[in-house]
C-alpha cells in the first residue's frame, strides 16, 4: 500500500497532477491524501492586518469550508474519471503555512511520495502551487513528483536518471529508482551531461560500474552528451530519446537548480510536459 499526498490549490495544474497520478499507480494499491492549505495571512508573523481581525476571522471560516466543499466535489470527480477499488481518497483541509502542514502529513501519514502540479518553467517560480513546489524539494525530504501543466500520462518506455558520477548514491535511493522502472516496466537511460571531453576519475568509474551491477536486472543503457549547458543537454536527450521522465536526486543541488529553476525565464520544452521524479537520501 502506497500513501500518496496529493496538494491541491483547485486549479487545472493540481487536477491534471491528480489525473497523472491515478494513471501512474493504477495497478498499485494505494491511499490518496487530498491536501488543501488555506494559508495563514501574514499577521500571524507579527505584521499589522489590514481588516480588524473579526472580519478576517469570518473570511477565514468561508475560505475554510468552500475548500472542504472542493475536496468533496473532487473526490466525487475522481470517481466519476476513474473508478479504482485499489485507490482509497481522503481530504486534508488546513489553515497553515503551505510547508508545515505538508511535513506535518508526511510525518503523521507515512507518507511516500508527494505529487505536484507546476505550471511551466517560470510557473515553478511564479505561481502558488509552484513556488511551493521549490520548497517541497528543498525542505522537505519526501519523494515529489513534479507533473507539468501538459504532462499527459503515457506508458513509461524510457525514464532518464541523470547523474555526473561524482556522488555516491545510497542502496535507497537506487532501490526507488529501481521499483519506478518495474512498476511500468521502463528501460531507465543513465545520463552523464559534460560541457568538453574528460576523462573520468577512478571514483567516477568505479561508482559507473556500481551503477551497471545494481541495476543489471533492469534494462538500463549509459549516455554521454556534451554541450556547454547542463539544461540544453537534458532537453537534447529527451528530445532524442523520446524520455517519458526524469530522474533527479535533491542532493545535486547545483545540476537540479539548473535544470529546474533558471536565473532567467527560458523557453525549454521538457519543463511543460515531463515530469520530474526527485528523490532525497
Amino acid at each position: 500500500m502506497k500513501n500518496i499526498l496529493i496538494p491541491t490549490d483547485f486549479s487545472e495544474n493540481s487536477w491534471n497532477a491528480v489525473k497523472y497520478a491515478l494513471e501512474f499507480f493504477k495497478d498499485t494499491a494505494c491511499d490518496f491524501y487530498l491536501l488543501h492549505v488555506t494559508l495563514i495571512y501574514n499577521y500571524a508573523s507579527g505584521e499589522s492586518p489590514i481588516m480588524p481581525l473579526p472580519a478576517i476571522e469570518v473570511i477565514d471560516k468561508t475560505i475554510l469550508k468552500q475548500a472542504k466543499t472542493n475536496l468533496k466535489n473532487m473526490v466525487k470527480k475522481i470517481d466519476l474519471l476513474s473508478p479504482n477499488p485499489k485507490h482509497h481518497f481522503y481530504t486534508l483541509n488546513n489553515y497553515d503555512y503551505f510547508i508545515d502542514a505538508v511535513k506535518s502529513h508526511v510525518a503523521e501519514k507515512n507518507i511516500d511520495l508527494i505529487v505536484m502540479g507546476t505550471k511551466g518553467a517560470s510557473g515553478l517560480k511564479k505561481v502558488m502551487i509552484g513556488s511551493n513546489t521549490g520548497d517541497l524539494i528543498t525542505r522537505i525530504k519526501c519523494p515529489v513528483l513534479i507533473v507539468p501543466e501538459n504532462a499527459v500520462f503515457k506508458e513509461l518506455q524510457e525514464i532518464a536518471f541523470s547523474t555526473d558520477y561524482h556522488l555516491f548514491y545510497p542502496t535507497k535511493i537506487l532501490s526507488d529508482i529501481s521499483e519506478f522502472v518495474k512498476m511500468h516496466n521502463s528501460t531507465l537511460r543513465i545520463l552523464h551531461i559534460v560541457k568538453k571531453e574528460e576523462e573520468f576519475t577512478e571514483f567516477q568509474m568505479e561508482n559507473k560500474e556500481f551503477l551497471a551491477n545494481f541495476f543489471a536486472e533492469e534494462k538500463h543503457s549509459f549516455h554521454k552528451i556534451t554541450n556547454k549547458k547542463i539544461e540544453d543537454g537534458v532537453q537534447c536527450f529527451v528530445e532524442s530519446r523520446d524520455i517519458d521522465m526524469i530522474i533527479m536526486i535533491a542532493k545535486n543541488l547545483n545540476l537540479f537548480q539548473r535544470i529546474l529553476f533558471r536565473p532567467t525565464v527560458e523557453e525549454i520544452s521538457y519543463h511543460t510536459d515531463i515530469p520530474f521524479l526527485v528523490l532525497h537520501e
